[in-house]
């Protein structure tokens, strides 16, 4: 059973008063700061009132050591036991029964695992210091927090601001060194032999000829195919889902309406599809914007 941020609300509290005690006036903090400060009160919002189940410490470790990428500190049967206790102890306090003993250390380390993967997309915008802090004041409400709420929206949208700028950018940087790679690609693959090229830049070949009919536009067609990345990453299968795939023609990227409409029925092509003919500068789910892609389609039959 995965441990929620929500389920961590009964286990927090009390292994927050070893936190460093740090500026108060949030005018004195930095940008770094205040995320830090932003982000643990989100989490101690997330959490709520909690019990003395984990050791500070290593609730840190965890949380740097999956930021930093590390593996998990808790091999995943061990996790599910102690998560499946911590839920208990959870429930016991709130009746008003005694809670069981547990590692106070492992339990650290399986909180801290879950909420580092939750901060993992933030990494490198805050500091551990002002995150523990904002999560220990945030989870006292008799602490006068180090930012009010109208401050606290405004690190927000900063930071939103600031993160879709850096993954646009990224963004750009990837299609651009992918439209280079596409380029330096189907400029070698065309002088394959058994290599055709289009007029719109399709490239194909023919791996097993058909003798059947070919589709025409609006004409719904069955097929087998395996789709890759020019790296060799599988994207799409019909055959890994043990059955064919049925579309219109005129309903897929243009590359594939192109691609399979030359074909006759029983044939095989390899098909390489630049990314003005697939999915662009906008990708589509695990391709990534600009990708040349590969298609080994089986014309099954027209419909």
């Amino acid at each position: 059973m995965k441990f929620s941020l929500r389920a961590l609300g009964a286990l927090l509290v009390a292994v927050l008063a070893a936190a460093p005690v740090l500026a108060q006036d949030g005018a004195k903090l930095s940008e770094r700061d205040k995320v830090g400060y932003m982000l643990g009160q989100d989490v101690a919002r997330a959490i709520g009132p909690g019990l003395p189940d984990l050791d500070l410490a290593s609730f840190q470790q965890a949380i740097e050591l999956v930021m930093a990428g590390d593996k998990p500190a808790l091999e995943a049967e061990e996790a599910k036991r102690l998560s499946e206790a911590l839920m208990l102890n959870i429930g016991a306090r709130k009746a008003g029964k005694p809670p069981v003993a547990l590692d106070r250390a492992k339990a650290g380390l399986l909180a801290g695992t879950n909420i580092g993967r939750s901060l993992a997309g933030f990494r490198g915008e805050f500091d551990m210091p002002m995150f523990m802090r904002g999560l220990k004041d945030g989870a006292d409400p008799a602490t006068k927090p180090a930012l009010d709420q109208a401050q606290i929206d405004q690190v927000r949208a900063a930071l939103s601001v600031r993160l879709g700028a850096a993954r646009e950018a990224e963004r750009k940087a990837q299609g651009e060194a992918a439209l280079k790679q596409e380029q330096e690609f189907l400029a070698k693959n065309k002088q394959v032999k058994g290599v055709f090229t289009t007029p719109t830049g399709l490239q194909y070949m023919v791996l097993k000829q058909g003798d059947g009919t070919r589709p025409k536009p609006g004409q719904r067609v069955r097929v087998h195919y395996v789709g890759t990345l020019l790296d060799g990453t599988k994207f799409d299968s019909s055959i890994d889902r043990g059955e064919p795939a049925v579309f219109g023609l005129d309903q897929v990227i243009k590359g594939w309406t192109e691609g399979v409409g030359m074909m006759p029925v029983g044939a095989k092509y390899r098909l390489w599809v630049p990314a003005a003919l697939g999915y662009g500068d906008r990708g589509a789910g695990t391709i990534p914007p600009n990708s040349t892609l590969v298609f080994d389609v089986e014309l099954l039959g027209v419909e």
